[in-house]
């Protein structure tokens, strides 16, 4: 049986288990079987969504889930995914349960979980949800009064906006003039008010969801609007978020974009020089850029590097001690306030460093270098292992004896799409373009989807 489980959870996207109304209902009753096992009193769970046109489909099959095995929803309605996290603790929840698919298109949706503590599920506990969502459920279901009940939980919201305030350094963003794109997600409400709250003058975009327009054209996958706005108004800086908001880019002042990373290697200078970086150490992802690698040796940081998904990132940083990390995406996390990736947070952390230094985001971002890097999706119709792909790992040798020890290939398969990722990464754009689009014919040729 293929897993329900992916990088960001259960999801419902072409070729994968599909997310539908029975799905987040069987998810709904073992979210409280899982918790049952664990306390027999009956667990709340916090649910909430991003502003896709099925969110409201899936979270009403997800809740009678939950009431039909005895548990207790708070319905926090339209919340970024590190705002459930936040708010699991915030009320001593058993559980939060997330229905979004991240910065997939709108047709897409899946589920995301997080344990009362607020981190995201481990392997071991996956395991065992899964096969709590696909057993026959007991014969002794509770009825009457030992159903469980809905709960308007609607304050989740401003409790939510006044944490991510709190996490600001300095607490002042007076005279700082700042676009936003929300890309019509889960921050399109809580966004603006946590910057305006703390005294830049905002302007937002693509704040408007219609449930079919979240991530279309806009967000952090597409920032190519923010960045006209960003110059079209002479703003300092510009944040674009994705859909459910755990992760975010920037834009400088002249309209150019910076990476996850080059926003890792600026929270970690920041950290640094305030006396926060616990270890000197940063945890980012195999698909970090090089030129990452390189600023945080000349800033005398050490660096580990984790498989990718801000999972795994997370399960380091507990590993390891380290208080920051991050992905090339734009998931960061910061430990000293939050489990997960908080593209709010992300945010306001970079511009905290514009005011800790005093510094405009372009001079910031000059801290790194990023190396030449391509990445290629390719549209797949399977996921078989990449060794067993005629001609492929061939192919990668010959790349990387061309690259040398200043590049590097990494392949892998997406978490969340059928979709599989070529990186190439060396010192000449030209050829790893050209090595990029010869290890993608392989694959497209071998398992590309029709």
């Amino acid at each position: 049986m293929a897993r329900l489980f992916g990088t960001d959870g259960i999801r419902g996207v072409a070729n994968e288990p599909p997310m539908t109304p029975e799905t987040a209902l069987a998810a709904g009753r073992a979210v409280v079987e899982f918790y049952r096992d664990k306390d027999a009193a009956c667990p709340r769970v916090v649910v909430g969504r991003d502003t896709r046109l099925s969110g409201l489909m899936l979270e009403s099959a997800l809740a009678a889930g939950v009431c039909s095995a005895g548990g207790r929803v708070l319905k926090a309605g339209v919340l970024p995914t590190p705002g459930v996290a936040f708010a699991v603790r915030d009320v001593g929840a058993r559980a939060g349960v997330v229905i979004s698919a991240s910065h997939n298109p709108f047709r897409d949706n899946g589920i995301k979980i997080f344990s009362g503590d607020g981190f995201k599920l481990s392997d071991p506990e996956e395991d065992r949800l899964e096969l709590l969502m696909t057993a026959t459920p007991a014969k002794e279901q509770p009825l009457g009064a030992g159903i469980g009940t809905v709960e308007d939980f609607s304050p989740a919201a401003d409790r939510y906006v006044s944490f991510c305030c709190g996490t600001f350094p300095g607490r002042d963003l007076d005279g700082l003039k700042l676009v936003l794109d929300c890309a019509n997600g889960a921050t399109s409400l809580v966004a603006p008010q946590v910057f305006s709250a703390l005294g830049a003058q905002v302007t937002s975009i693509n704040n408007e969801p219609t449930g079919i327009n979240i991530n279309e054209d806009c967000g952090s996958e597409h920032p190519d609007s923010l960045k006209t706005k960003v110059l079209e108004l002479g703003a300092d800086a510009g944040l674009a978020f994705d859909g459910d908001g755990d992760r975010v880019i920037a834009v400088d002042e002249k309209g150019v974009s910076l990476t996850g990373d080059q926003l890792l290697a600026i929270s970690a200078r920041m950290y640094r020089d305030r006396g926060w970086l616990e270890r000197d150490l940063v945890v980012s992802t195999v698909m970090s850029n090089l030129g990452l690698e390189r600023a945080l040796r000349a800033l005398g940081v050490s660096q580990v590097t984790s498989q990718v998904g801000d999972r795994q990132v997370i399960k380091l940083m507990e590993e390891t001690g380290a208080v920051l990390g991050g992905e090339e995406s734009g998931h960061i996390v910061f430990r000293r306030y939050h489990t997960t990736g908080d593209g709010i947070i992300a945010g306001l952390q970079v511009l905290g460093a514009m005011r800790f230094y005093n510094t405009p985001l372009s001079a910031l971002a000059t801290l790194m270098t990023v190396m030449p890097q391509i990445t290629m999706n390719i549209d797949v119709s399977s996921k078989p292992p990449l060794d067993q792909i005629d001609g492929l790992q061939q192919a990668v040798k010959e790349a990387e004896s061309l690259l040398g020890d200043a590049g590097r290939v990494l392949i892998r398969y997406s978490g969340t799409q059928s979709m599989c990722r070529v990186m190439v990464e060396g010192l000449e754009s030209d050829v790893i373009r050209r090595q990029a689009g010869i290890l993608a014919e392989i694959i497209r040729l071998r398992i590309g989807a029709n």
